[in-house]
């Protein structure tokens, strides 16, 4: 081994050659071919078909004239993105953006596919995004003389890269495999864990006299259950009329829109990760604005309409406000909602919810709506037998989630190991 002389790639076989990409690749703009087939970049599946994939909501121009022509074997960079991995050597003929990058081979003894994983591999991601400039992460710019003036590494003999990528691909195909299994694995376990969550809030897994609830997505529920409306047990208030801008490294505790749209937020207690800070003098002016045990915060806005219905449930007593652009359920009733917190996780409840928001691009969700929606509660025993089942049930299902997305994690970070060991010759195949 020896030394590459270039501090991110380190020791390379002694017999290894380093070059600049421009010796192999060649920046080009072909224009005028608006017939041919849109092609899609993505970070992890490359260069595709866009009428091949359902979830690119990029509009595609109504003039493609001006989209540039790719041909098999070419290699394609969305510069705003290069250093996210968003680069690909093509396997389809079409046209892209005329806001990427298209590079041809100028180099028979270069075998393509070798580049391909290359200059995808977590090293190099890296050296891009040192290399991109601009003020904002959505606004960074890779220029192309930078890039081609980017060293590479590579084996003298074409058929050593060539047994490297068939090597990377096997190995590649192996690990993606299992992160599609696990990935679904985890679809099914959420399916999983909302029909135990309808079946217990509904009372539909009860073996007991039913009774017609008159409400179309409830059906029947168990006798002695209630149908009521939510302004029978809320009233309603605002968050703090603050923006980011207000938020400090401490103070009082405050959830806002954001953090009810987070991932972190169960819908069914309060996590630390969900709380920000504004200054304690709120606290002598907006009390209106604080939540107590029991009391729920809802976001006013959704960007989608899965969204319509994420809330917090408020689950002990604290010192906690709302924040901006939510709506406060203050419980009429000072008794445990975590059945609530239940029922409002399921997508039946939600969909209440949904046929009344207007919206586009963003969903508003306004007091009217929530407080005349209906819920079905049964007596309150009842409700908290529940929910003390389901914290058990969803425990051990989020406990299996949580097992096969740790070992997504892992296979991915193996992989983007694997390929930089194998493509710097640091791994021996």
């Amino acid at each position: 081994m020896k030394q590459s002389g270039i501090d991110w790639i380190g020791e390379i076989p002694d017999d290894w050659k380093i070059s600049k990409a421009k010796t192999i690749l060649r920046n080009k703009s072909i224009k005028n071919h608006p017939e041919a087939e849109v092609l899609s970049l993505y970070r992890d599946l490359g260069i595709v078909p866009k009428n091949s994939r359902d979830d690119n909501h990029n509009v595609t121009s109504d003039d493609t004239a001006s989209y540039k022509f790719v041909q098999k074997g070419e290699l394609v960079l969305n510069k705003m993105k290069t250093w996210q991995g968003s680069l690909a050597v093509s396997d389809y003929e079409g046209i892209v953006s005329p806001a990427y990058y298209v590079c041809e081979f100028t180099n028979q003894e270069i075998d393509k596919k070798y580049i391909h994983y290359l200059l995808r591999n977590k090293m190099y991601a890296q050296e891009f995004e040192r290399l991109s400039t601009g003020l904002r992460v959505g606004q960074w710019d890779l220029n192309i003389d930078d890039f081609l003036n980017t060293p590479i590494v590579y084996p003298p003999k074409k058929a050593t890269q060539q047994r490297i990528a068939k090597y990377l691909d096997k190995k590649v195909s192996e690990i993606d495999s299992i992160i599609e299994e696990s990935k679904k694995s985890i679809e099914e376990y959420k399916a999983w864990k909302q029909s135990v969550i309808f079946e217990a809030v509904t009372g539909k897994n009860l073996n007991c006299k039913k009774k017609d609830s008159g409400i179309e997505w409830i059906g029947e529920v168990p006798e002695g259950w209630e149908v009521k409306r939510l302004k029978n047990l809320f009233d309603f208030g605002k968050g703090l009329p603050i923006t980011k801008e207000n938020l400090k490294e401490a103070g009082v505790s405050v959830i806002s829109y954001g953090q009810i749209h987070s991932k972190q937020n169960s819908g069914t207690r309060i996590d630390d990760s969900l709380k920000r800070f504004v200054d304690e003098s709120y606290l002598t002016s907006n009390s209106n604005s604080l939540v107590h045990k029991s009391d729920f915060i809802f976001a006013d806005t959704s960007e989608d309409l899965e969204g319509c219905g994420n809330c917090v449930y408020v689950d002990e007593e604290q010192t906690l406000f709302a924040g901006y652009h939510t709506i406060i359920f203050s419980s009429k009733i000072k008794q445990s909602n975590k059945y609530l917190a239940y029922l409002f996780k399921t997508d039946a409840w939600r969909n209440q919810i949904r046929s009344r928001c207007n919206g586009v691009k963003l969903f508003s969700i306004t007091k009217r709506i929530l407080s005349n929606v209906n819920i079905v509660l049964p007596p309150l025993p009842e409700q908290e037998a529940i929910a003390k089942m389901l914290d058990s049930k969803c425990a051990q299902i989020d406990s299996l989630i949580a097992e096969k997305e740790s070992l997504i994690a892992d296979l991915t970070e193996y992989k983007k190991s694997l390929i930089f060991e194998v493509v710097t010759g640091k791994r021996s195949i």
